[in-house]
């Protein structure tokens, strides 16, 4: 049974880039090698991400157009969430969309074939997935530093029922990933 997954990093006051869209503070740990990611990625069939996201890839990894050119780093084909029109990937299996989550979900389901859906981020988009009912799990990998402020890991209210734990592991003496389950009402 395929899960729909927020994984995400945070700093410890629950911020997952500064308010100009930075991750720099995050890119200090290294790589994500000896983390859950690898395991985690082989089971996603799907991703989805807001633009901002979409673009620091393309700013910060893949770097279309220059002599520092990437490919895109995902074989799974990754629904891009934007209201403007953004520069395509040569190769890469990338749509565009627009408007409500749940459609857009459905199709993203049938093209993950039983696998999970990623919502890479931001957190507006997965709190759009979870407003629609449609988010299942919190993955998040709590980072040693403090922002004082940024875009936020959620901008949800989530009190009743709560989150339910479901594991918490410290990974290089650095952060600790916790996961938790969206309890339905």
């Amino acid at each position: 049974m395929s899960k729909t997954q927020y994984y995400a990093a945070s700093s410890l006051d629950g911020f997952i880039a500064t308010t100009d869209h930075s991750l720099d503070w995050l890119m200090q740990f290294g790589s994500l090698e000896g983390t859950s990611y690898d395991g985690f990625i082989r089971e996603v069939g799907a991703l989805a991400m807001g633009a901002s996201t979409y673009e620091w890839l393309l700013r910060e990894l893949v770097k279309p157009g220059t002599e520092h050119a990437q490919p895109w780093p995902y074989t799974q084909p990754a629904w891009v969430f934007t209201s403007r029109t953004l520069p395509r990937v040569e190769g890469a299996d990338i749509r565009f969309a627009h408007g409500d989550v749940a459609p857009v979900h459905r199709d993203m389901l049938a093209a993950a074939s039983g696998r999970n859906v990623w919502i890479v981020g931001g957190g507006e988009l997965a709190g759009q997935f979870l407003d629609a009912g449609l988010l299942d799990e919190l993955i998040v990998q709590v980072m040693p530093v403090v922002l004082g402020g940024g875009l936020p890991l959620l901008p949800r209210r989530i009190v009743t029922p709560p989150l339910r734990l479901t594991s918490a592991l410290p990974y290089k003496d650095t952060f600790a990933e916790m996961r938790y389950e969206v309890v339905r009402a």
